[in-house]
């Protein structure tokens, strides 16, 4: 089988299991990379591919569940717990913050593997927003100042003269700028620029009309 663009990650402190579930992901195509404890996988150098994080509850340096909630402040890849002594309020805790999958040893061979093509697939499509979310970052950046201005007023639902008039410009300078902001951020649709602003958290100065965003008269 040919190596797939994807690597998961087992940290489980039972050689064995390391061993066992390295093999078969590396025989179903994915690479695999084994650690005994959480440090090591930390210290680790990460491959900038689709992942998983196959992590045991029980480890040697901390718990899995305390591991977790300290990846949450940080880009990490979903992650699959699998453990020798599982509980529902573990479980429960475990896919509240965020997992795949809570495994309780020993588990077959078809969950794992479900289970990691869930994971991948949910990194995949994280990774894709992060990269539409860093253009759209890098478009607002290339606006010039005046056009940042123009930007949330527009989106609030200013007509292009009370917009004009907040910034004390011409209404045809703030047309400009206005075709400016919508070419440069690649928007389609006043919606459409809408959608960005919210997406890039950038605040609207002035509250929208009821009922949406008014049309601009032609």
């Amino acid at each position: 089988m040919s190596p797939r663009e994807e690597i998961v990650f087992v940290v489980d402190d039972d050689a064995r299991v390391r061993e066992a579930v390295g093999e078969l992901l590396e025989s179903l195509g994915w690479r695999a990379e084994t650690f005994a404890a959480a440090a090591d996988y930390v210290a680790s150098a990460k491959p900038d591919l689709p992942a998983c994080l196959i992590l045991d509850v029980e480890l040697p340096d901390i718990n899995g569940l305390e591991f977790q909630k300290q990846l949450s402040h940080h880009v990490h890849p979903p992650i699959v717990f699998i453990t020798g002594h599982g509980d529902i309020p573990s479980s429960v805790r475990a896919i509240k913050h965020g997992a795949v999958d809570f495994l309780t040893k020993p588990f077959s061979d078809a969950d794992l593997m479900a289970a990691v093509e869930a994971a991948i697939a949910q990194d995949r499509e994280k990774r894709s927003e992060r990269a539409e979310l860093g253009a759209l970052r890098q478009r607002y950046l290339d606006l010039t100042p005046r056009e940042r201005e123009v930007l949330p007023l527009v989106v609030s639902g200013l007509l292009n003269k009370q917009a004009a008039a907040e910034l004390g410009i011409s209404e045809v300078t703030l047309q400009i700028h206005r075709r400016n902001v919508m070419q440069k951020m690649a928007a389609a649709s006043l919606a459409d620029l809408v959608r960005i602003a919210e997406r890039l958290d950038i605040p609207i100065t002035h509250s929208r009309r009821a009922g949406g965003v008014e049309r601009e008269r032609a």
